[in-house]
């Protein structure tokens, strides 16, 4: 019998990664992340996911033309976001601009393995594009072009902002997408493979799991994290809020997580950075916040943070806006998705789980005068 959310329920094999949750350990490929996040850069990383090694310089190298490549130039569905309301929520925008991708490319059906991976690089630059696109439109500002120099992180940040970012927050936001690009069967990747299974197209399959990934309990989460951050408003706040939220038995966002029993590894690289920002910024504010919330929940309830927790104050701090926080980790997811839809395809057995059925049986249907 199966809990409710399969918690501990195997559903399938993969290759791609792998999470300890009783020691607290992610690895893409093998590869531990925190080691991946102090010496490789998103390309890299994304390179590690879609072909399974690390690249050479030379592969390196190819890999950031081919990213840079779908970069330039807007897309039919990029053209298309100023007919969107500009009041619209950003992950709403992101969705519904990759299904239009689908409809407008001829080879959305093909199921071809070079075909597929052509595809996830264009996914991942346009997705980039699409979100930080809108953000301009949105704001009223011009649409700012890709610039080739710079890296997928550094280009993401230029084109939001107007500005080329300083290579620390460069570096901090490249860090961010690599430790959000992956994560085993979470709701969002599970939720593409399942698409995948019908052979269903890829757009379709990234469309569902943008979907997936839009709910607060899970792409959402660091967007809620800022808001109570916002609510504290002073780190002198900070003890009594959480312990007030604890008393009335109210969730403290950014804190547990499904798998992982110990801390996230990916926190550990997210809590330097934010303690780095904000050294760099000259105010902690957000830092000094968080380090009091650790330790009253970790007190109280023996939890520590996740990944949510580090990464909303690490965005704010990069000027971000909390609505394009869920698009950002799609942005990144993207890269895994497509690894997921791949992996399925060339293991494919249609995902079609059984259920406890609680409901009646062997009703009598009583004439329509008597119901």
């Amino acid at each position: 019998m199966a809990d409710r959310g399969l918690e501990g329920v195997v559903v399938g094999k993969s290759a791609i990664s792998y999470v300890d949750g009783k020691n607290g350990e992610l690895t893409y490929r093998g590869y531990n992340i925190q080691d991946l996040a102090e010496k490789c850069t998103f390309e890299e990383v994304a390179y590690l996911i879609w072909y399974g090694n690390l690249p050479n310089r030379s592969e390196l190298k190819e890999m950031s033309k081919r990213l840079a490549a779908h970069r330039f130039g807007l897309t039919d569905a990029e053209r298309l976001l100023g007919q969107f309301p500009k009041s619209a929520p950003p992950m709403s925008v992101l969705r519904t601009a990759i299904s239009l991708l689908g409809m407008y490319d001829p080879r959305a059906e093909s199921n071809a393995v070079e075909t597929n991976l052509e595809m996830a690089f264009e996914l991942t630059a346009q997705a980039a594009g699409i979100v930080a696109n809108f953000h301009r439109m949105r704001v009223g500002g011009e649409i700012v072009p890709a610039e080739p120099g710079l890296s997928h992180a550094a280009n993401f940040l230029h084109r939001m902002t107007g500005r080329i970012p300083e290579e620390l927050h460069a570096r901090i936001f490249d860090n961010c997408l690599l430790l959000h690009m992956d994560h085993d069967f979470n709701a969002s990747t599970y939720t593409a493979r399942v698409t995948a299974s019908t052979l269903s197209d890829i757009y379709s399959a990234i469309t569902s799991a943008i979907g997936s990934l839009r709910g607060p309990l899970h792409g959402g989460a660091n967007t809620r994290v800022m808001i109570m951050l916002k609510e504290i408003g002073d780190p002198s706040n900070a003890e009594e809020y959480v312990k007030n939220l604890l008393a009335k038995k109210e969730r403290v966002m950014g804190f547990g997580h499904r798998i992982y029993k110990t801390v996230d590894p990916r926190a550990v690289v997210l809590r330097r950075w934010c303690h780095q920002l904000g050294e760099q910024l000259g105010n902690a504010k957000w830092c000094d916040m968080q380090s009091i919330i650790e330790e009253v929940m970790l007190k109280e309830k023996g939890l520590h943070a996740n990944v949510d927790f580090y990464s909303a104050s690490v965005y704010d701090m990069l000027g971000i806006p909390m609505d394009l926080f869920t698009p950002i980790f799609a942005m990144s997811r993207i890269v895994g998705w497509t690894a997921h839809v791949r992996e399925q395809y060339a293991h494919n057995r249609l995902i079609r789980p059984s259920v406890n059925y609680t409901g009646l049986r062997n009703q009598p249907i009583p004439p329509i005068d008597e119901r």
